[in-house]
């Protein structure tokens, strides 16, 4: 089987080369994958970036691994079920927002690892709690706000652990 390559989905305000993407690429490309970020920005609509995303996959040649933060995160959980992927890892993602909880998508059945800050102002810490929960996802709850950019160390540990353990299955 071929390695996954990662694909980044960044946040409704961010860009596809933002600081945590960009650290998190030169992470998982030190451990040999190859990554690749969408560019969402003029796309507001969930639906169309999920879409977009789907489109991008589908043009791999194997399996993908998809990384997303807030909305990108959603994005990701959103897209994981239509494409081939091995594993989901996504930051501070957009779950149960206000007015759209039943918008939030159902977990896919693969290996899915969850990074959210205590002090998240834009998205409740509760969300990934409940998300985690129900589907029975790692967590990981770190001493941070909603970006996490001043936790890049600590993300990209987890990322490389998360990684390492699809390889091993």
């Amino acid at each position: 089987m071929s390695l996954p390559v990662v694909i980044f989905s960044h946040g409704q305000e961010s860009g596809p080369w933002g600081t945590k993407i960009r650290s998190m690429a030169e992470n998982v490309r030190a451990l040999g994958y190859e990554a690749d970020s969408v560019d969402y920005q003029g796309i507001s609509d969930s639906k169309e970036r999920v879409d977009k995303l789907i489109d991008v996959c589908k043009k791999i040649d194997g399996p993908v691994v998809l990384i997303g933060s807030s909305m990108g995160g959603y994005v990701a959980t959103a897209a994981a079920s239509h494409v081939r992927a091995a594993g989901l890892f996504v930051l501070a993602p957009a779950y149960y927002m206000p007015g759209l909880e039943n918008l939030t998508p159902t977990a896919p059945d693969i290996p899915i690892c969850i990074v959210h800050g205590w002090r998240d102002d834009i998205v409740p810490v509760e969300n990934s709690i409940r998300f985690a929960k129900d589907c029975a996802a790692t967590l990981h709850v770190i001493d941070g706000d909603h970006r996490l950019t001043n936790k890049l160390d600590e993300i990209n540990y987890l990322l490389t652990r998360f990684i390492d353990g699809l390889s091993k299955n």
